[in-house]
């Protein structure tokens, strides 16, 4: 049965509906502009782990084509802490992860902003390591500059992300291309929902030796 089409009214409507059944957001300081499908988020948050969940309930909801996300980070009193304190805190959440090889990610602190660097082989650890640092106080963003290095040869990297792709229940495979170069992939077709883009993507990034996805995908409802 084919998807009705839904107005930027209705998409507006579903997305606040969707921000304030997400537990970890007050969407109360959020705003949403919706046009044609595209999605504006403004005004302020007081963490970075709500400006990020923010964005990913967004993209949950059916009919959206794009986020942009212009959400700022405004720390309120409780929230705020010296740089100092907030690289002693990283570094102790890096070290003591079990997903994270010990001594291969930096932390640097400015005005609040993290950034990690460092070489890693997966970029499960890679995502894990941002999302460590995320949900401490003070955090107002994250530059996530870690380095994957690639293990395998494209051919055979293309290959395991077509097999993964195809045993997905999300995903019709018939309506997807995977291009390797070195660790990088290119991902094209079309999907029906963002959810299913982002699975897509989320898949790629599993196989091992991917230093860089490219998601083409197209969302046709």
């Amino acid at each position: 049965m084919a998807t009705r089409t839904r107005s930027d009214v209705e998409l507006k409507d579903d997305i606040l509906n969707e921000l304030k059944w997400e537990p970890s957001i007050q969407e109360a300081g959020i705003g949403v502009i919706v046009e044609s499908g595209i999605v504006t988020l403004s005004g302020a948050v007081e963490s970075w782990a709500t400006r990020s969940a923010a964005e990913e309930a967004t993209q949950r909801v059916t009919g959206v084509a794009a986020v942009a996300n212009e959400l700022t980070v405004r720390l309120t009193t409780s929230y705020e802490r010296t740089d100092a304190d907030i690289a002693g805190a990283a570094a102790g959440a890096l070290h003591w992860h079990v997903s994270l090889p010990r001594d291969r990610v930096r932390v640097t602190v400015e005005n609040g902003r993290v950034t990690l660097r460092g070489e890693l082989d997966w970029q499960f650890q890679k995502a894990t390591a941002a999302e460590a640092v995320a949900h401490l106080w003070g955090v107002t963003s994250v530059v996530n500059e870690i380095v994957l290095k690639p293990r395998v040869s494209p051919e055979d990297l293309k290959r395991k992300i077509l097999v993964a792709i195809e045993r997905n229940a999300l995903l019709d495979v018939s309506d997807i291309t995977v291009e390797a170069q070195g660790g990088r992939v290119v991902l094209k077709g079309r999907v029906r929902t963002w959810a299913e883009k982002d699975q897509a993507c989320q898949t790629a990034w599993a196989a091992p030796g991917v230093t860089d996805v490219d998601n083409q995908l197209r969302v046709t409802y």
